[in-house]
């Protein structure tokens, strides 16, 4: 990646940061309200059986997501995982059983107090929901730079769909040689396979 591009990345990370934080309290519920409603269009989309694993991640500040959405997926008969950050690491997995088993993790996260299943867990997974700031209309994710999920979904061979807003699927992102491609999007208005 050049200088530029590198910049580029640099500064549509500091616009999408601050455009999320813009958006009003009741619009990110709704946006939320959304998400959990169409999250088993998704696993439909994907033909993921119940009982299967779905990799999902809780939204933290002004993500889009919601503790609803992972209690949908369970109450479908779905495994679901949450991830345990461990540095510079890949990502660990640990399974999700409601919101009364979260603790506080790093950068404002909860995460399961259940026995982590370290990072080989993902490969378990028949769908992976990803936390983005955007994508573009190729599949491009551009998340909060700090590289966790770059390192952690190479080699992935389950559906990868970024969790977005309406407003953040995008005509093009810079892209580097480690960025991974997602297969779709989820946003409040349904389901892009991209």
């Amino acid at each position: 990646m050049t200088s530029d591009q590198l910049e580029r990345k640099t500064a549509e990370r500091g616009r999408l940061l601050a455009a999320r934080r813009a958006v009003p309290a009741a619009e990110r519920a709704l946006d939320a309200a959304a998400l959990a409603a169409g999250v088993l269009d998704v696993v439909a989309e994907f033909d993921v059986a119940a009982g299967g694993t779905v990799c999902a991640y809780l939204a933290v500040g002004s993500e889009p997501g919601s503790v609803e959405l992972l209690d949908v997926l369970r109450a479908a008969g779905f495994r679901v995982l949450l991830p345990i950050v461990v540095g510079a690491a890949p990502l660990e997995w640990a399974e999700y059983t409601g919101e009364h088993a979260l603790r506080p993790g790093p950068h404002g996260l909860r995460e399961p107090t259940g026995e982590p299943l370290g990072p080989s867990a993902l490969a378990s997974a028949a769908l992976v929901l990803v936390p983005a700031l955007a994508v573009d209309r190729r599949g491009t994710r551009i998340g909060k730079g700090g590289g966790h999920y770059d390192r952690s979904l190479p080699g992935v061979d389950a559906p990868l769909v970024a969790v977005v807003r309406d407003a953040e699927v995008v005509d093009d992102l810079p892209v580097e040689p480690h960025d991974v491609r997602m297969t779709a999007v989820l946003t409040p208005s349904g389901l892009l396979v991209v």
